[in-house]
């Protein structure tokens, strides 16, 4: 099934040439210009639910990180934000206020596509089928979700995937270079923070979600690591 793609920009030159480019990649593109139109689309319960929203920062009336703020109340959709002020400061209040992933404009579409593809993506024969379970965290690879004694983390699919990839290797230093490939699929950049704000946040849902949650330790220099507490 083809994955269907909400564009939230009130630049419709670049909108529609993002939209062109995604369609002749075979996605479903639908547009919309300001961030009350795009949550009045999420919010609608007669048309397909978009599978990932690229959301641009400057907009007029709600802005997109206000937009982007009561959205992750309410839907746990990808979010590829675009804003042409790509101070790394913009990036990181992004980050954290839940988008998977950021991109200064101009973009080239080819770019925009590989982290299109990266948040859409399936999992891999590389990946385990089967669930994990590290103390109280259960994740069930299949369906993307994981859960602590039982009580489901409200989790943005780079924070699913950063989890995944350290619990793939529990109690073992993970390189920043390795999850921001496994974990957002592409390649680390220069000064690049995006991997520490996700698992900032990550870290804060584990530990608000109950005691048995396994924590994630900085290693300087280096990466992060699952702890698993002794047996």
């Amino acid at each position: 099934m083809t994955s269907r793609i909400l564009i939230a920009d009130d630049d419709r030159e670049l909108a529609g040439l993002l939209a062109d480019y995604l369609r002749h990649e075979s996605y479903t593109v639908e547009m919309v210009h300001d961030g009350a139109a795009a949550l009045e689309r999420l919010a609608s319960t007669t048309l397909p639910r978009p599978d990932l929203l690229i959301l641009d920062v400057m907009m007029p009336g709600r802005d997109g990180l206000e937009t982007l703020k009561d959205l992750r109340q309410k839907h746990g959709l990808p979010v590829i934000m675009l804003s042409a002020r790509g101070e790394p400061v913009d990036r990181v209040i992004g980050l954290e206020l839940g988008a998977d992933d950021y991109l200064a404009k101009p973009c080239l579409p080819r770019e925009l596509l590989a982290r299109v593809r990266a948040r859409l993506r399936t999992p891999t024969t590389a990946t385990p089928a089967e669930p994990i379970t590290i103390g109280g965290l259960h994740i069930d690879v299949m369906t993307r979700r994981a859960t602590v004694d039982g009580r489901e983390l409200e989790l943005t699919g780079a924070e699913f995937s950063l989890l995944l990839a350290l619990a793939t290797r529990p109690g073992q230093v993970v390189d920043k270079a390795v999850l921001t490939r496994e974990g957002l699929g592409r390649e680390i950049e220069r000064f690049d923070r995006a991997v520490d704000v996700h698992i900032s946040r990550l870290r804060r849902k584990l530990a608000e979600a109950a005691a048995t949650a396994p924590g994630i330790d900085a290693v300087r220099g280096s990466g992060y690591q699952l702890i698993v507490a002794a047996p």
